[in-house]
């Protein structure tokens, strides 16, 4: 994005040293205004005094910053387009999106305009990016990745994430990135989702159970089973409104007193989100309670539950409002769980669908990071090039 800071050196010490990344504009950095994507936050705010902590981490590792990448505004999509700055190219699925909110750092990566990339995920904002641009995303254990001096969204949801296009590359970020308090259980048993699976277009579910077919012998024992007893509707609507509530409790008194001239689909969204009554949030955190209570009964330390990252293809980018709508009613069931717990959840490449990449994602148990990032290096010579450039 034109505000931010150009090229920031690092120490040129360390396990990144030599290694260049780009920041979502959703990290401040010292003497720069962070924009959220939004041209109007961008002119009614300050420079920021200081830099994010997960930047510095970075730059401290050796690593190079070569700066800040276009974001969905105020992080309110799933698509990664952005009516004021335009939408970061998909180079790996033509015509198509790229995936919000950290569209501009996904497709930094797959591009190969850099080694890796910042990002945050709220509802699903790493991990569908990752998948449909074809490169590693994990959304961490909630509070894992140091988010001070950054924007907030919907807090009890954020987190921050990375974008990588090698597994190794990914872990050893991951190592920078990660605070201590890994729960290292050695993983013995991973439950496929068939539920998921299902809930998945017909097509995407074939590729990816044919990968896992692939993989098997590199798998630790696998099980199938069902994780949403509770109802993917039900977990659709209780993400939904928890997400909007607090979400408009970040951004709805600037809303009210600046009237920026939001995008559409953006604009709907916060008009949806300020009616978000008392009583929808107490029902919502009632459905919450039960949902994480179903999930850690089955996610015992050891334990993954396997399913696919998104239910489609990344919409294509001249998509009718219904097409999109319809897209995003179909994803965001199976990336809610992840954010409604606050487990991690990672996204690897696996499989090709009609020139589109086809993320396959993992979940864990509280603390199972360092468990995902060493699954994605064991499971890296499976998996399938797609429209490298």
């Amino acid at each position: 994005v034109d505000h931010g800071p150009g090229h920031i050196e690092g120490s040129s010490r360390g396990p990144l040293a030599r290694l260049t990344f780009a920041v979502k504009d959703l990290f401040h950095i010292a003497g720069y205004v962070t924009g959220g994507g939004s041209p109007e936050w961008l002119r009614t705010h300050e420079p920021e005094r200081e830099t994010a902590t997960a930047v510095t981490r970075l730059l401290e590792a050796g690593a190079d910053m070569i700066g800040k990448t276009v974001c969905d505004e105020l992080f309110y999509s799933f698509s990664g387009t952005n009516a004021h700055y335009g939408t970061p190219v998909n180079v790996r699925a033509p015509g198509r999106v790229p995936g919000g909110s950290s569209s501009g750092s996904a497709a930094a990566v797959a591009a190969g305009l850099c080694d890796f990339a910042l990002g945050s995920d709220t509802g699903g904002s790493i991990r569908l990016p990752a998948s449909f641009c074809g490169i590693y995303g994990m959304r961490p254990t909630h509070g894992r990745v140091n988010m001070t001096h950054t924007m907030d969204m919907a807090p009890s949801f954020d987190t921050g994430g990375w974008f990588a296009d090698d597994a190794e590359l990914y872990r050893t970020v991951g190592h920078v990135l990660l605070d201590s308090d890994g729960e290292r259980t050695p993983t013995s048993r991973i439950l496929i989702a068939d539920d998921a699976f299902d809930h998945a277009d017909p097509a995407i579910a074939a590729v990816l159970r044919e990968y896992l077919k692939r993989a098997a012998e590199s798998l630790p024992g696998t099980e199938t089973t069902t994780i949403a007893s509770f109802g993917w509707r039900l977990a659709l609507d209780c993400f939904r409104t928890l997400q909007a509530a607090e979400t408009w409790c970040t951004y709805g008194d600037w809303i009210e007193a600046n009237r920026p001239n939001l995008g559409p689909g953006i604009k709907e969204r916060y008009a949806w989100a300020a009616k978000v009554g008392s009583k929808d949030i107490a029902q919502a955190e009632a459905m919450r309670d039960t949902i994480v209570a179903t999930l850690l009964s089955q996610l015992t330390p050891g334990t993954l539950i396997c399913l696919p990252t998104a239910a489609s293809l990344p919409a294509r980018l001249d998509a009718s409002d219904d097409e999109l709508d319809t897209f995003r009613m179909g994803t965001v069931p199976l990336v809610s769980l992840s954010g409604l717990s606050g487990l991690p959840q990672i996204s690897i490449p696996a499989a090709s669908l009609d020139g589109c990449p086809v993320g396959l994602s993992f979940l864990g148990w509280s603390g199972s990071d360092e468990a995902l990032l060493d699954l994605a290096v064991t499971l890296d010579p499976y998996r399938v090039p797609s429209g490298k450039p």
